[in-house]
């Protein structure tokens, strides 16, 4: 065999490999999906009828949510991080992935900007609100002092990385990923206790529309840099990671700052301008 055919041969395996590879993933993902939009339906229903127990579809949708994501993860590892040292990291792919992380933060400070001009536009109008509870509670400063740390532990972890301390990254990171769950369940709780505890919920009026709004659509973005600090986490543990190959953990770590900063600015204007009645 020529040395044209076996270049060609390897080409076509490389090529079939790369994009004829059965996976089982992909339907993990969508049975995941389905499961969880059956939950919420069945969660739906039980609130409005007693035809099916809430707490059952409740637990239905956690189901389809763990499902989707195990398809997603395992989907992204056997499509990309598998061959992950076989692909040459470059400095132009480096930059090309920092570039599009902070053109997707820049379109996320739009969104907070649309959250905040509407609170902004709340405050124009009659002010204080009725049945505006206490907002800045200790558990605040507590979730406040959470995320602050974590965004610490996440740089320190890189700085060990770039040092070649690699269980040191990894126990930092471990600790980072740890502090944003910590900070996701006090989101969580904070949230029953007004439910629950003060009457506020959504539909308390336009003040609450707007509380629930911004602090729900950044526990959305916390919960989702839990998600990317985790994979980032398994593809260390697998040695994916050295201080020369690092341009993920960059651009999380930027997504992560981002979301810190957000966090700050939220506390300042709506917790802390919440108890300002000028």
């Amino acid at each position: 065999m020529t040395d044209s055919a076996t270049s060609t041969d390897g080409a076509t395996a490389d090529s079939n490999d790369s994009h004829h590879e059965r996976s089982r993933w992909p339907v993990v993902s969508a049975v995941g999906a389905g499961v969880l939009y059956a939950g919420v339906a069945l969660f739906l229903l039980g609130l409005a009828t007693d035809v099916f127990p809430e707490s059952a579809g409740f637990a239905i949708a956690i189901v389809g949510i763990g499902a989707f994501v195990a398809g997603l993860v395992g989907w992204l590892n056997q499509a990309y991080l598998a061959r992950y040292w076989r692909r040459q990291a470059s400095d132009r792919k480096r930059r090309a992935y920092r570039a599009t992380m902070v053109l997707f933060l820049v379109t996320d400070v739009a969104t907070f900007s649309a959250g905040f001009t509407y609170y902004f536009f709340v405050r124009i109008g009659g002010w204080p609100p009725q049945n505006l509870p206490d907002v800045l509670t200790s558990l605040v400063l507590v979730n406040t002092g959470l995320l602050v740390l974590s965004s610490f532990t996440l740089h320190f972890s890189h700085a060990a990385l770039e040092n070649d301390r690699r269980n040191r990254f990894l126990a930092l990171l471990g600790l980072t990923i740890l502090l944003g769950v910590a900070f996701v369940a006090g989101q969580i709780f904070e949230y029953y206790e007004f439910a629950v505890g003060e009457g506020f919920t959504l539909t308390s009026g336009i003040f609450a529309s707007a509380f629930y709004g911004l602090t729900g659509l950044h526990g959305l973005h916390v919960a989702l840099g839990v998600l990317l600090l985790g994979i980032v986490f398994w593809r260390g543990r697998r040695g994916q990671y050295d201080s020369d190959r690092d341009t993920s953990i960059t651009t999380v770590s930027y997504y992560w700052h981002f979301v810190d900063v957000v966090w700050i600015f939220l506390v300042l204007v709506l917790y802390v301008g919440a108890e300002i009645t000028v």
